[in-house]
C-alpha cells in the first residue's frame, strides 16, 4: 500500500513541478502538456497519436496519465528498499541520484526503442525527475518508521 501512495504522490509533485517549469520557461502549458501526452500514450496506443490533433483528445490523455501513474509506482517499488535506510540528508541525496538515473534511463535508454521522447529532454525534464527522486524517499520515510515502530512493538520482552 506505501508503495502506492508513495508511488502515486510522488506521480503528482512532479507532474505539478513540470508545469510549474514549463510556465517559468516560458513554455505553452497546454501544447506542452498535449505533446507529452501523445508522446507517453503512443507507447501503448502506437505512433497514430504522435501528429497532433485539431482538438486535445481526451483518451490520449487518459493513456497517458495512466502509463505515467503506472511507472511512478513500478520505479517507487524500485526505490522501496532503499528509501528508509538512509537518514535525513544522505537520503535526499539518494533520491535526487535515482531521479538522475530516471532521467537517464527515461531519456537515453527508451529513446532507444521509442526515439520520439529525444525531443523532451532538457533542464525541465531533469529537474522533474530529481523531483521526483526526492518526492519518493521523503515521501516513504514516514511509512518506513510506522513499519519499524509496529514491527519492534510485536516482539515480546524477554526478561533474564
Amino acid at each position: 500500500m506505501a508503495v502506492l501512495v508513495v508511488g502515486l504522490g510522488a506521480g503528482m509533485i512532479a507532474t505539478v513541478a513540470q508545469i510549474a517549469l514549463w510556465w517559468l520557461a516560458g513554455m505553452s502549458i497546454p501544447g506542452t502538456l498535449f505533446r507529452d501526452a501523445r508522446l507517453t500514450a503512443a507507447l501503448v496506443m502506437g505512433i497514430d497519436v504522435l501528429p497532433p490533433p485539431s482538438t486535445p483528445r481526451w483518451d490520449t490523455l487518459l493513456v497517458a496519465t495512466l502509463i505515467h501513474f503506472f511507472l511512478s509506482v513500478v520505479y517507487a517499488l524500485i526505490a522501496a528498499p532503499l528509501s528508509g535506510r538512509l537518514r535525513n540528508g544522505p537520503a535526499l541525496f539518494a533520491g535526487a541520484l535515482y531521479g538522475l538515473a530516471l532521467y537517464v534511463i527515461n531519456l537515453y535508454g527508451f529513446t532507444l526503442l521509442f526515439p520520439w521522447f529525444a525531443m523532451t529532454r532538457g533542464w525541465v525534464t531533469l529537474f522533474t525527475h530529481l523531483v521526483f527522486g526526492v518526492a519518493l524517499t521523503v515521501a516513504y520515510r514516514p511509512f518506513v518508521r510506522a513499519w519499524q515502530r509496529r514491527r519492534t512493538s510485536r516482539r515480546p520482552v524477554v526478561r533474564a
